[in-house]
């Protein structure tokens, strides 16, 4: 098994999501792979009210105990793939939130997107490729976009389209030579 451990990022907490759908197939698809270890991780498990850190992240002095919580959940990974809605031709307010959060966890770290909506969510990668470059994150340039109108029956039952499996693998083939890559300069 690698020692190198990726987080999906399920960017979503809106009851009847479609997202966990979503970043459940991501996960499955990972689950074949040997050159990481994938690791679902559920925003409605972290509620983190709007950023309420007096200091900013940079400085990484966390006061209250929901960010040290956080912090050390994604501290603890290698690289990312952020699953995410697009809401209104960008990321999800929770999203962008848990994201500002933190910043030196994120720092130097490989990041995929994967997204969903009307028009496959790539509105909403394109604004995190601009979040995830400030945070000094190596994003990769392959992604997936799931179409609320050809991948979901009736907008609501996942069924991607046969050509997504083959797009995956060169997400997770960029995502873990980008991961293998960013190790070397954070050591």
């Amino acid at each position: 098994m690698s020692d190198m451990k990726i987080a999906v990022i399920l960017g979503s907490t809106r009851p009847g999501r479609n997202g966990k759908v979503v970043a459940d197939w991501v996960v499955d698809r990972a689950g074949a792979r040997t050159g990481a270890e994938y690791e679902l991780i559920d925003l409605a498990d972290y509620p983190l009210p709007h950023l309420d850190e007096a200091m900013p992240p940079s400085m990484g002095q966390y006061q209250n105990d929901h960010t040290k919580a956080w912090a050390e959940k994604i501290a603890g990974f290698d690289g990312y793939i952020f699953v995410t809605p697009e809401y209104n031709h960008s990321t999800s307010g929770v999203l962008k939130n848990a994201i500002d959060y933190l910043y030196g966890e994120w720092n130097n770290k490989a990041a995929a997107f994967v997204s969903y909506g009307s028009l496959g969510g790539a509105r909403a990668i394109e604004h995190l490729r601009g979040v995830a470059s400030e945070l000094q994150m190596a994003h990769v340039r392959q992604q997936l976009s799931f179409s609320l109108f050809t991948d979901f029956e009736n907008f609501s039952v996942f069924k991607p389209g046969e050509q997504h499996d083959a797009a995956a693998t060169i997400l997770f083939e960029q995502l873990e030579s980008w991961t293998r890559a960013m190790k070397t300069v954070r050591a």
